[in-house]
């Protein structure tokens, strides 16, 4: 029989739409999937024709972190406002999580739970307390799970290669062991609510413990890493995005085409300050390039760019990648998954202002990679924003890597190799749910 599989993640478009992706390949494959979130993404996955199970207990935490990093401007990770992401949002609402799921499970019936990296209740509760396979699908573009192949998590750092490099490692790691012990301590208390031992780790490295564990990208884009649990797989980019129903085609073909395109855009953090937008306007007006800048739905242009602009800025508010970037000779980002991805799998380099929670990490590996060019969010100044994008469009090899590696990536299985995997975790519990029917 097909398996069920049930996605939970929190309700953001860089969550939602990767796993969609592999809950629409599920499908296709002859499987039934079912999405557990909040009710604000019901439309997009219902028009797909997914069930949805909306948060019932689970509240709303996570809006006031994004209140809080709207506050913050969102040039640098607020050490307050992830404190308060951890504790009141994935810490907290774990045993909501845990109730509304058990509701959803006694409704639905899934054989295997797929689970956002940061919804912990499945993960960190319900794969040692439900008799069903717990996976995970990351949202990130590498395996947050902490090994020498790697810096640490969240730190934006490569590798350590030298002594020096390993006692900034061994110095970044010990803060975070010593920020997250409360974390960890309440966690257990949990856990002990529900008669489960304590951890024994860290967070990311109990994650890692999952029998699947999917990785959105490739290993060549997460250091080639030989340190990992055997459950971590890579599957390449799961890329989906909701039907629009204006088609930009001839807004594009309308642009010069004399001169290479540019590409600015700050991916879906609509609410935090578009200094990267102001940056590449100022910087990028009346230099030898087209300049298609997006701004979202819910931000008004007179908020980066208040005055007359040269003719070689180009404003929309969303645009088709699949469209636009082949086109592009370059593209401008603050380092999501999402739009990183995009640009990779296009093949064109990348200028990246990498902000908050995994910019970093995600900025650091494609620039490892050769394909991108990192500026810092505190030096984000026109005359440097600039002088980055004139670097990649100058030197051959930042497009000669992302090329290399945008054929991996089409290479890949993606969200059909994911469901697959998904398929044969589940199996063995199909296959013991079907003997009983019997």
């Amino acid at each position: 029989m097909s398996p069920r599989v049930l996605f939970c993640c929190w309700p953001f478009e860089g969550h939602v739409f990767p796993q969609l992706s592999i809950a629409l390949a599920v499908r296709e494959r002859g499987g039934e999937a079912a999405f557990f979130t909040e009710r604000e993404f019901g439309a997009v996955v219902k028009r797909e024709g997914v069930p949805l199970f909306g948060f019932e207990r689970v509240e709303g935490a996570w809006r006031q972190v994004r209140a809080r990093e709207r506050a913050v401007g969102g040039r640098r990770q607020s050490l307050r406002v992830a404190h308060q992401a951890f504790r009141r949002w994935l810490v907290e609402t774990i045993p909501d999580q845990v109730e509304d799921l058990r509701a959803v499970i006694a409704e639905w019936e899934p054989d295997v739970i797929v689970t956002d990296a940061s919804m912990w209740g499945p993960s960190l509760i319900l794969r040692e307390s439900e008799p069903i396979p717990v996976a995970l699908a990351s949202p990130l573009i590498y395996a947050a799970i902490p090994g020498p192949d790697a810096g640490p998590p969240g730190s934006g750092l490569a590798p350590a290669v030298d002594a020096r490099g390993r006692m900034i490692a061994w110095g970044v790691t010990r803060a975070t062991e010593v920020v997250a012990r409360g974390v960890r301590r309440r966690i257990d208390e949990l856990r002990a609510g529900y008669g489960l031992a304590p951890m024994g780790c860290g967070v990311n490295e109990h994650l890692g413990r999952l029998p699947l564990y999917l990785v959105l990208s490739i290993p060549e884009l997460d250091y080639q890493r030989w340190d990992l649990p055997s459950g971590v797989r890579y599957v390449g980019p799961c890329l989906w995005h909701p039907p629009q129903p204006v088609d930009t085609s001839a807004w594009l073909d309308a642009l010069p085409a004399d001169q290479p395109w540019v590409h600015v855009t700050d991916g879906t953090s609509h609410f935090q300050d578009p200094f990267v937008l102001r940056a590449a306007v100022q910087g990028l007006s009346g230099t030898a390039m087209e300049v298609i800048v997006t701004h979202g739905r819910e931000r008004r242009r007179e908020e980066f760019a208040p005055g007359p602009v040269a003719p070689n800025i180009h404003f929309t508010t969303w645009v088709s990648h699949d469209a636009l970037l082949p086109r592009c000779a370059a593209l401008v980002t603050t380092g999501g998954a999402g739009s990183t991805m995009a640009g990779v799998r296009a093949g064109i380099p990348l200028v990246l202002v990498p902000t908050t929670w995994d910019k970093p990490d995600n900025a650091r590996r494609v620039a490892e990679a050769g394909a991108a060019v990192i500026v810092r969010p505190r030096k984000c100044s026109p005359q440097r924003l600039r002088a980055a994008v004139e670097e990649v469009l100058s030197d051959p090899g930042y497009r000669q890597a992302a090329q290399e590696y945008a054929k991996k990536l089409a290479a890949a299985p993606g969200p059909g190799g994911a469901a697959e995997l998904i398929e044969e975790l589940a199996r063995p519990r199909r296959q013991l749910v079907t003997v009983r029917a019997a």
